[in-house]
């Protein structure tokens, strides 16, 4: 299984993202066949910082549980 394959089952959800020159927190949006769309967040304020579309290649990892995940879930839902 590719990793894209794997990443379009946790499209709308939340994840750490590292790519080649960088690594947020946010909402992983789209997933398509040669990119990413990821909505960044800013962990101080827990609002949405910016939007980026990565070239898939250049994704390095992509955390999709654990506690800061659960964390900002939390926050998140908190504010809603």
């Amino acid at each position: 299984m590719k990793m894209l394959e794997k990443l379009k089952e946790y499209e709308n959800q939340y994840v750490f993202m590292r790519w080649a020159t960088g690594g947020e927190y946010g909402k992983l949006m789209f997933v398509g066949e040669d990119f990413v769309e990821f909505n960044i967040i800013d962990i101080d304020t827990m609002s949405y910082k910016e939007t980026m579309v990565i070239y898939s290649p250049l994704i390095l990892e992509v955390a999709i549980g654990g506690a800061d995940i659960a964390r900002i879930v939390a926050e998140l839902s908190l504010k809603s």
